[in-house]
């Protein structure tokens, strides 16, 4: 009899949820450096060495959903329709990728307490800042491609003004203690106004 793809497939994500919610549970009660890969891949029921089919390392799991939101927004930004406008098509991306992405619940969930940890330990906050850099020039130079009219500066600026924008405005909120909603509201209100501010740029011919 032939196993069902989509049974092992959902069997598959719910290991994973569970490696990324036990990971940070763990690291909140003992310690990032003090948890090993074995206490995470025992909080899933599964060996040391199926830890790594999922994950390379621990810091990997606590950026779990950096990757594929990257892929996401530059799939989006190679789709772009004929004349749309960059606002338009960064709008696109933020709603597709950062609000509307397969993590984005678990990624709720989990952010208050993965802020936490990534503030308290310095590796961490290396590992962030060097992803932050290597996603914004990607986006940069998808964007570049995707919009001739707009040059590699232009485009830099339209990337770098967007992803800071967001990233200030959620280290804000959490330093201030603000709710997950409320955070998320934040977020949505800066993009605005971030976006609002690339109407400037040129437009297609």
């Amino acid at each position: 009899m032939t196993s069902d793809p989509g049974l092992r497939q959902r069997k598959k994500m719910r290991t994973r949820q569970a490696l990324i919610e036990g990971a940070l549970r763990l690291f909140a009660e003992k310690g990032y450096d003090q948890t090993t890969v074995a206490e995470i891949a025992a909080t899933a029921d599964i060996a040391t060495r199926t830890f790594f089919s999922y994950f390379d390392s621990k810091d990997d799991i606590v950026f779990f959903d950096d990757r594929s939101r990257l892929e996401r927004a530059v799939e989006i930004i190679g789709e772009r329709q004929p004349g749309e406008p960059v606002a338009d098509l960064l709008r696109r991306v933020i709603d597709q990728s950062v609000f509307a992405d397969t993590d984005s619940e678990l990624a709720r969930k989990v952010g208050p307490a993965r802020t936490r940890l990534i503030a308290s330990v310095p590796a961490l906050q290396a590992r962030e800042l060097h992803l932050l850099f290597d996603i914004q020039l990607q986006l940069t130079e998808a964007l570049h491609l995707a919009c001739p009219e707009l040059d590699l500066v232009e485009a830099a600026a339209a990337v770098g003004s967007l992803v800071g924008a967001i990233k200030v405005v959620v280290a804000a909120c959490q330093k201030r203690g603000n709710r997950p909603e409320q955070t998320y509201k934040a977020v949505q209100r800066a993009t605005d106004i971030a976006i609002d501010g690339l109407n400037s740029l040129p437009r297609p011919a």
